[in-house]
């Protein structure tokens, strides 16, 4: 199976590009509360009651994994007429190929607080908290924390740390305000959604940490300065996670919408092997071909071939991969992290896994794949969460973009019945 290791094995800026995460001040260890007001973290150029209206004009979408325009679901918010409201700083990275909010929240935790706490008084917020499930993260954060209480930059609200065990579902929003609640870190049934009531069935923001980063920068250099980069659907850089056959593996800074070609070229030291398959959007894109290598790293790009950009992490296999073994290992991982909670979620995972396994063992049949298409189709937004159309992606894209590879293998189920 692959995994990204806890910390990335490397860390850099696209070529030529002025980074804006990623600061040559941070790829080398953890930036201190000095290092980041030389930086000017903390500082604001847009005025707070300006910030809304700015991350809309910005076009930044929420690097969590849906993509959604941060600047509405701010602006909802702040629209609530409740007293109590609460803003979450989500750095609980459940997805196994993506290392790069722990690279973020090692590197430059402060990024993250000013992000948060902007956030807080846009919205009105009376409450706080980074919600985490990575030791190092843990540390890191809180003493970041400790070092702005310390500090003439003190918060005028206290900003909590709340610590759950790391699973994939854990950071969804509904699970988010559940855990923090006191429950477990699993998905809700909505409505009511977060924003709606979630942690003390207040109106709440759950927003991913590389969001709030990009949400600080912006207060400080502006909307048009943020669009310079990526693309008029796709603005911004965005921070990717590499795995796979390249030489280079590891979280690097890019702007939207350069081939995926060139961004393992760029960043990731090119391939190691002749490409056969990209897994895109951690796992939750599903399995797109190498044909596709040209194709633009962004969200409208990749949504275009019924995948998705998710939380930017992508794995590139080889000539020599297994793809329906590998299809088959993940989908056995969408059983295990179902949170159980749901009939159809567990049984749609098992019964693709199940197929997705005995077709690469051989032992498959023609109905396997005639369900693998069905599947697919009609399971996407069933469920509490999205959990669910992540498996049907891997049900879709493997039949749709592997067709060859997984009649092969039915092939070969044919001869061995035969015998």
């Amino acid at each position: 199976m692959l995994i990204v290791a806890e910390t990335a094995v490397h860390a850099g800026a696209y070529p030529g590009l002025q980074p804006r995460l990623m600061v040559p001040q941070a790829l080398a260890s953890r930036m201190d509360l000095a290092a980041e007001l030389e930086c000017g973290t903390y500082q604001r150029k847009v005025p707070v009651e300006n910030i809304i209206a700015e991350l809309q004009a910005s076009g930044l979408q929420g690097r969590g994994g849906a993509g959604f325009a941060a600047g509405v679901k701010w602006a909802t918010l702040a629209q609530s007429k409740k007293e109590h409201k609460v803003v979450i700083a989500n750095g609980e990275e459940g997805e196994p190929a993506s290392g790069k909010d722990q690279w973020l929240l090692n590197h430059r935790p402060h990024l993250v607080l000013d992000g948060l706490l902007l956030a807080a008084q846009a919205v009105g917020a009376t409450r706080t908290i980074v919600y985490l499930s990575h030791a190092a993260t843990v540390q890191s954060m809180r003493a970041a924390i400790a070092e702005l209480e310390a500090s003439v930059h003190k918060p005028a609200i206290p900003v909590e740390v709340h610590v759950v065990p790391r699973s994939y579902v854990a950071g969804e929003e509904s699970a988010v305000c559940r855990a923090i609640n006191g429950g477990q870190a699993k998905p809700t049934a909505k409505p009511p959604r977060p924003f709606e009531r979630g942690v003390d069935d207040a109106p709440t923001l759950v927003s991913n940490v590389e969001t709030l980063a990009h949400a600080a920068w912006i207060s400080r250099n502006g909307a048009q300065a943020f669009r310079a980069e990526g693309t008029e659907q796709s603005p911004g850089t965005i921070l990717v996670t590499l795995t796979g056959a390249c030489h280079r593996p590891g979280v690097y800074e890019v702007p939207l919408g350069l081939t995926l070609d060139t961004v393992f070229e760029a960043v990731g030291g090119g391939y190691s092997a002749q490409p056969k398959a990209f897994i895109v959007g951690g796992w939750f894109g599903g399995m797109l071909a190498a044909e596709h290598s040209k194709r633009n790293c962004c969200y409208a790009g990749l949504r275009q071939v019924g995948s998705g950009l998710g939380c930017a992490a992508i794995t590139v296999l080889g000539q020599d991969a297994n793809v329906m073994e590998v299809a088959g290992d993940i989908g056995m991982w969408y059983t295990r992290e179902s949170a159980q909670q749901c009939g159809t979620c567990i049984r749609g995972t098992q019964a693709i896994a199940g197929a997705l396994v005995r077709i690469n063992l051989g032992a498959g049949e023609h109905q396997d794949r005639e369900n693998l298409i069905r599947w697919g189709n009609t399971l996407p937004g069933r469920g509490a969460c999205a959990f669910l159309d992540g498996a049907a992606a891997l049900a879709r894209t493997v039949v749709h973009e592997f067709d060859a590879d997984l009649r092969q293998c039915l092939s070969k189920s044919a001869s061995k019945s035969k015998q």
